[in-house]
């Protein structure tokens, strides 16, 4: 039986085959394909290793390099590295969390049962210092890479991600994010479900009328006498809630959760093309392994 790692090196094998080419280049030497390389990156997160760390992982796993094509030779870490560093790696790994996303909706759109998605936000550390040596030192956390993801309801896999640095307030990713979440019509309205961090009367209106979502949102009380203004943000009362079931956003938390405690919280890259990479691929990665 095939162990955890080997599952997720055969599923981002079989994953690249939709958005990668075999080789970069007619003119290069087609020692390794772009999928192979892809799927080693997807693996290096995975793991939470180095380039290095990587490479001494698959040389005493042969059943690993046989997941992967890798029985005859292995990539150079410079290899990897290179690759890495292309522009195109975040909008692949974007495409494939896309991919899985939608799939799950599908599947969940044939058991005939309501579409339910939950959306939120989560901040990843851009330093692997410590919290506790940051408040010895004085330092104040004041960056973050932030991952805003919608997650379908009961299959817990990623739908859309949008990556930006924080902070900043919820609602300012919130288009893009519902944007590339509903990118195709359900035959029966689904219901999103978000915390008071993107309440707001716009974005019940965008996601009702041109997504053709209900959107179950928790307000924030703004008004001094406590009551809610706007034409959607006052229906959202606590009976509201209940019964349109608003306990399942909790999944998003959990998707969230166990993000953090497989791939880690803190990324190790430094420049911030390569954080918003590093972090696309832990999402990816992570996705794979449920």
């Amino acid at each position: 039986m095939a162990s955890k790692v080997e599952r997720v090196a055969g599923l981002a094998m079989g994953l690249g085959r939709r958005h990668l080419a075999d080789y970069g280049a007619t003119r290069s030497r087609h020692d390794f394909t772009q999928r192979q390389l892809m799927a080693c990156l997807i693996l290096r997160a995975y793991l939470k290793t180095t380039y290095r760390g990587l490479l001494d992982i698959l040389a005493g796993h042969s059943q690993l390099r046989a997941a992967l094509g890798l029985e005859e030779k292995l990539p150079h870490f410079t290899t990897l590295q290179k690759f890495s560093a292309r522009r195109d790696v975040l909008e692949i790994a974007d495409a494939m969390i896309g991919q899985i996303g939608q799939w799950s909706l599908r599947e969940q759109a044939k058991k005939g049962k309501r579409v339910a998605i939950a959306m939120d936000a989560t901040g990843m550390e851009t330093t692997t210092a410590s919290a506790h040596f940051a408040t010895r030192a004085g330092h104040t956390r004041r960056r973050w890479a932030k991952l805003s993801l919608t997650v379908v309801c009961g299959s817990l896999l990623p739908l859309g991600l949008v990556m930006d640095f924080g902070p900043s307030n919820d609602k300012c990713q919130a288009f893009a994010l519902l944007e590339k979440s509903f990118v195709r019509p359900l035959s029966r309205r689904p219901l999103l479900y978000a915390d008071a961090g993107y309440d707001a009367d716009w974005i019940h209106e965008l996601c009702r009328g041109q997504w053709k979502v209900e959107s179950i949102i928790k307000p924030a009380r703004h008004k001094r006498d406590g009551t809610l203004g706007g034409t959607w943000r006052s229906a959202m009362t606590k009976e509201h809630l209940v019964q349109r079931a608003y306990g399942k956003r909790w999944q998003i938390e959990s998707f969230i959760s166990g993000l953090k405690r497989t791939t880690g919280s803190a990324l190790a890259a430094r420049n911030d093309s390569n954080l918003l990479k590093e972090a696309a691929l832990r999402v990816l990665a992570y996705t794979l392994n449920r």
